[in-house]
């Protein structure tokens, strides 16, 4: 049984009373035994590891971050290439040439990965618009075509009842 079934339980003559539970601290914070620790106190000798703070910027989309991911990856397995390549050539290692060879394949397919990055996002943003923001001319030149739209589809619309009505297309009032 814990120190807080104890507390309500009548003590002993010569047994000083119990106070309330000291709670479980974190590991950076472990407080001093046998002192009593007030809520003020447990308050300000807490300090959160981080604060959360919004992003700057708005996240990659995914088939972007993925090829990002790969580039980098793909980099880094080229760059270990390029230093292996290097260090067996001072070595005169009969492994200097296979490396090198490795290396120059491995630059090819580390340009392929960068340019990949980059024409993802460029399909990425053609597909799907601009960053719509206060001052974008795109999107005030999309909200015109959609305007024009719905009004040809109304006048349509309207020509279409019209003509249903009967008679010779004209109204009944001219």
């Amino acid at each position: 049984m814990g120190t807080a079934g104890r507390s309500g339980a009548p003590a002993d003559e010569g047994a000083a009373e119990v106070t309330a539970p000291v709670p479980e601290a974190p590991d950076r914070d472990v407080p001093v035994a046998g002192r009593e620790t007030r809520a003020s106190e447990r308050q300000s000798a807490y300090r959160p590891l981080w604060r959360e703070e919004p992003a700057r910027r708005r996240r990659l989309p995914d088939p972007v971050r993925t090829a990002a991911v790969r580039a980098v990856l793909v980099v880094a397995v080229t760059l270990i290439l390029a230093m292996v390549a290097f260090l067996s050539t001072l070595a005169e290692s009969w492994l200097a040439f296979p490396m090198v060879l490795a290396s120059v394949a491995g630059t090819v397919v580390a340009t392929w990965g960068v340019l990949d990055v980059w024409v993802t996002r460029q399909v990425w943003n053609q597909r799907h618009g601009v960053v719509s923001e206060p001052s974008s001319t795109a999107r005030a030149m999309r909200r015109e075509r959609r305007r024009a739209r719905r009004q040809a589809r109304a006048a349509e619309r309207g020509q279409e009842r019209i003509g249903r009505r009967g008679g010779a297309g004209q109204l009944s009032h001219p």
